[in-house]
């Protein structure tokens, strides 16, 4: 099966061209979030503030990077468990977020979400954060400093493998 390059930030037109099952490699920018910073996003959202990054077309990537070995820019960033998140799917939806990669269905109406909002969600290979992490070129604490592993991270990412687990049609793998 052939490998999509997809640039990121995301661009709507872009996303209308994937397909659920496909493969796909993302270089540009992504930023991290888990739970706790989830919650924080969507709290600064809710009392009218910016996010601590630009959200149009924004990829966010559920995941907490392990600290960096001698010589690499970061450690094992393997993917958290999506559904943790979808509490939080709709404000950054609505801001503008339109990619996600965690690992596992979404839950609840986050499959209609996507679709309304015309997004996407990618799953990428729980079981690989060493190798995920070798696709990270830089790595920069941006927000929310306190919470460690959680913090928001900027990520600038080069073939990093995913596969389309949800397209904006609605149609899943899973």
């Amino acid at each position: 099966m052939p490998v999509k390059e997809i640039k990121l930030p995301l661009d709507p037109a872009a996303v209308k061209e994937l397909h659920a099952g496909e493969i796909v490699s993302l270089s540009g920018i992504l930023y991290t979030a888990r739970d706790a910073a989830h919650k924080r996003l969507c709290e600064a959202l809710a009392r009218g503030e910016e996010l601590p990054f630009p959200a149009e077309g924004a990829t966010i990537y559920y995941t907490g990077p392990t600290p960096a070995p001698p010589g690499a820019v970061k450690g094992s960033a393997g993917p958290t468990t999506a559904y943790r998140m979808d509490p939080y799917v709709e404000p950054l939806l609505k801001a503008g977020v339109l990619g996600m990669i965690g690992k596992g269905a979404r839950k609840g109406d986050v499959p209609e979400l996507i679709k309304k909002y015309q997004a996407v969600y990618f799953a990428a290979p729980g079981g690989c954060g060493a190798l995920l992490g070798k696709c990270i070129k830089e790595c920069e604490i941006i927000a929310y400093p306190d919470l460690g592993t959680e913090a928001v991270r900027r990520l600038k990412v080069e073939d990093f493998p995913v596969f389309v687990a949800q397209d904006s049609f609605g149609n899943s793998i899973y």
